[in-house]
């Protein structure tokens, strides 16, 4: 019989995932350079856990050692006159973020309530009402399994892009240490997302107090289960399961005209340019329009659409993860057919595909 402390189920904010050989935790950096050295001499397969909020581990878990990864040392630092913050990987990101506010400061307030680590925010450039990492990233630091080195990485050097950097999907450059610029004077950086500037008081690209817009943020996300809950099942998810799709121009009319067949061609469609002439489409909307209303399939099934937003998928208490792959594919099959986007998934998927 599997040792249950071995499970790492309990490691991820959807609380699935089978067992590891091993789970080590690494309370500093020195520790978790030393484990991986170890791991890696021994030719042990490693997989790196920091908050587990955008970690899909399969039914059979992890053929290897699970390293989490939780140191949370932070500093604050000026360059020029330009403050900063660092912060250790394994520091829980909203933590970090409420931490520059009680200090004076602004520049992370719209990422607030986002669940994780900070060493996983510029892996896949988070990014939430308007504001990404790309936008507030210093530096990163990064121990190369390879070399055995650690090395400073500028953001160019990160090739930040909508979700996703060099970091993501591999494993021998590991965060240690993230700067971030900040703005002093507990100023926000300027709102450009109209829901939360609406919600806030202000004008489209206006700034207004950090803690007033972390207030109004956590509100926001917590009306879409969007900020971590035990008591509330809509928070057992990966958070957006999957990504906005971005299509080239020269796809974008035929969708238009697919999604005008199905819910009329009055009806607004939100999209957002890409760059390049790509159009960016809402996966959630997409998603709704395709017939997948909340709750979906209902108050039967241990895997489930949240209640309260379309794009995060959520175990009820009782999913495998098989559970919730099935539900991701059917979700996945019916955009397709209903307007012939592929939509792709968003967290990290160890052991399992859709």
């Amino acid at each position: 019989m599997t040792d249950s402390s071995l499970f790492l189920s309990g490691l991820t904010t959807l609380r699935l995932g089978g067992p590891a050989h091993d789970i080590v935790r690494c309370a500093d950096t020195a520790t978790l350079v030393q484990t991986l050295g170890a791991l890696d001499d021994a030719g042990t397969p490693v997989l790196l856990v920091g908050g587990g909020s955008n970690l899909v581990i399969g039914d059979d878990g992890f053929p290897g050692t699970a390293v989490v990864i939780e140191s949370s040392g932070r500093t604050f630092g000026d360059d020029a006159g330009s403050p900063f913050v660092t912060a250790d990987a394994g520091l829980e990101w909203d933590a970090l973020v409420a931490a520059t506010i009680d200090a004076g400061f602004g520049g992370l307030e719209c990422l607030s309530g986002i669940p994780g680590s900070t060493g996983a925010t510029p892996v896949q450039n988070v990014g939430a009402y308007g504001v990404e990492v790309a936008d507030i990233l210093r530096a990163v630091e990064v121990y190369d399994r390879t070399t055995r080195t650690t090395v400073t990485l500028s953001p160019d050097d990160l090739q930040l892009g909508y979700r996703s950097s060099i970091l993501k999907y591999r494993n021998e450059k590991v965060v240690v240490s993230v700067s971030f610029w900040l703005t002093p004077g507990r100023i926000s950086r300027p709102l450009r997302y109209r829901e939360l500037s609406a919600a806030v008081g202000v004008d489209p690209g206006e700034s207004a107090d950090s803690a007033e817009v972390r207030r109004t943020v956590l509100g926001l996300r917590a009306g879409k289960g969007m900020v971590l809950n035990p008591d509330d099942h809509d928070t057992w998810s990966a958070g957006s399961f999957f990504t906005n799709p971005i299509v080239d121009a020269g796809r974008a009319p035929e969708i238009l005209e697919r999604i005008a067949a199905r819910v009329g061609s009055d009806v607004q469609v939100p999209t957002y340019p890409a760059g390049d002439g790509a159009v960016k489409f809402s996966a959630g909307w997409l998603i709704e329009r395709a017939g997948f209303t909340k709750g979906y399939p209902g108050d039967h099934a241990p895997a489930r659409l949240s209640t309260k937003h379309t794009l995060a998928l959520t175990n009820r208490g009782q999913a495998s993860t098989e559970n919730l792959l099935r539900l991701a594919r059917e979700v996945r099959a019916g955009v397709l057919a209903a307007f012939g986007v592929d939509l792709h998934p968003e967290p990290v998927l160890v052991g399992c595909e859709i």
